[in-house]
């Protein structure tokens, strides 16, 4: 009985001491400098310490707060919204349904996944020559990034991006071109984007926007509803586009292999009124029943006889 007692004894884990800090020791962990921790104490983004003596004394609750801080700010959000963020979790409303939606909405939009290339084989790519400011404008526009310590290689986030532009310029068309053309059509999808979440701001999330966070129940279906709508923005462009280019290279195909136009579509005159005098005489000559066929009959008689006279006159003039 005492062997079991003092074997069960041993298998108990001793009791995990509280990580202390100094505010140092906190900037080390945290990344953050220990001016930043005092900003951040001094406008209420962060507990106030221990104090014990003359020191000051932080744990893990001000590290963990260091860290979503850092993550809130990585994603866009600023300094006063932080904090808005960080009362309602104090005050008991939860924080984890609304960092869940911001690393929804703020994380990857497209399962395409970032690589490397090398400057040999980028300059391999188009065409051989090197050219230093097609790569720089490539490196402001984002299609390549450079890696810190190492200019033998860049990050690539769209591969995909990077392969149009080098068939672009295979089939001709010269770098300054392809570039100025990206800057374009990223000002005009950039309006549609903005387009898309003002609609659907507008008829799917206004019930969880407000002036204050939304509850962790309302940031979780929140979550889910962008993670269902987000394809439908990328899948609803993609079929205009493709109904545009069809219609639009059509046409262009038309103009300038000189197809024939279409021709005009005469407008309809519409109906025509005749005087009460010329419907009553032909009345008394035709009947009323066939009134409408006479005038037609008539019309198209009075047709036929001055086409006739023109070819006519036309013949005479070239004799």
């Amino acid at each position: 009985m005492g062997l079991s007692g003092q074997s069960a004894l041993q298998q108990v884990a001793p009791a995990a001491v509280p990580a202390e800090y100094r505010i140092e020791d906190l900037a080390h962990a945290s990344g953050a400098t220990v001016r930043t921790i005092r900003a951040y104490q001094d406008r209420g983004l962060l507990p106030r310490p221990e104090r014990r003596g003359r020191s000051n004394v932080y744990g893990d609750t001000h590290l963990a707060r260091l860290h979503q801080i850092a993550d809130l700010l990585d994603r866009g959000y600023t300094l006063a919204s932080i904090k808005e963020l960080l009362e309602a979790w104090d005050a008991g409303r939860g924080l984890g349904g609304v960092l869940g939606l911001v690393a929804e909405v703020s994380g990857p939009w497209t399962d395409e996944e970032a690589a490397r290339i090398s400057r040999a084989d980028l300059d391999e790519t188009f065409g051989g020559n090197p050219d230093d400011k097609a790569v720089a404008e490539a490196v402001e526009l984002g299609i390549l990034v450079r890696i810190p310590d190492n200019d033998a290689e860049f990050l690539v986030p769209s591969p995909q991006e990077l392969a149009v532009a080098a068939e672009l310029h295979a089939a001709g068309v010269p770098l300054d071109a392809i570039s100025g053309h990206l800057r374009e059509l990223r000002g005009q999808v950039e309006h549609i984007a903005a387009r898309f979440l003002d609609f659907t701001t507008e008829h799917v999330f206004a019930r969880y926007l407000g002036h204050h966070p939304p509850t962790d129940t309302e940031a979780a279906e929140a979550a889910d509803l962008v993670r269902r709508l987000r394809p439908l923005a990328q899948q609803t462009v993609d079929a205009e586009l493709a109904r545009a280019m069809r219609l639009f290279a059509t046409r262009h195909l038309q103009k300038h292999l000189g197809a024939p136009a279409a021709a005009p579509v005469a407008p309809d005159p519409g109906p025509v009124s005749l005087p009460a005098g010329t419907v009553r005489a032909v009345q008394d000559l035709v009947g009323p029943d066939k009134v409408a066929a006479f005038i037609t009959a008539a019309t198209e008689r009075e047709v036929q006889a001055r086409t006739l006279d023109a070819l006519s006159l036309s013949t005479r003039h070239r004799d």
